[in-house]
């Protein structure tokens, strides 16, 4: 079997359910870490003081950090390349 057949073979209920599964992990995960990018680039006044306690440019670097990983959790969640070897 050629691999141009491989992919153009429909897929199963449950192949489907598991990219649709990935798909919301990788969604809600992407969110989630740009949010905590923010979080930790942008502190708010109550948690502030947790924060500062830290290295200022390790925080940075750790919400830039959290904004990368989260995009490329969203683009993975978009691409759908789950089952290509």
């Amino acid at each position: 079997m050629a691999l141009e057949e491989f992919e153009r073979e429909q897929m199963s209920e449950r192949e489907k359910g598991i990219i649709r599964m990935r798909t919301i992990t990788n969604y809600g995960m992407g969110v989630f870490l740009i949010l905590v990018g923010f979080f930790f680039m942008f502190p708010i006044r109550s948690t502030q003081g947790y924060i500062n306690q830290y290295d200022p440019v390790l925080i940075k670097v750790f919400a830039v950090v959290c904004w990368l990983y989260g995009g490329f959790r969203i683009y993975r969640g978009y691409s759908k390349n789950y089952f290509r070897n």
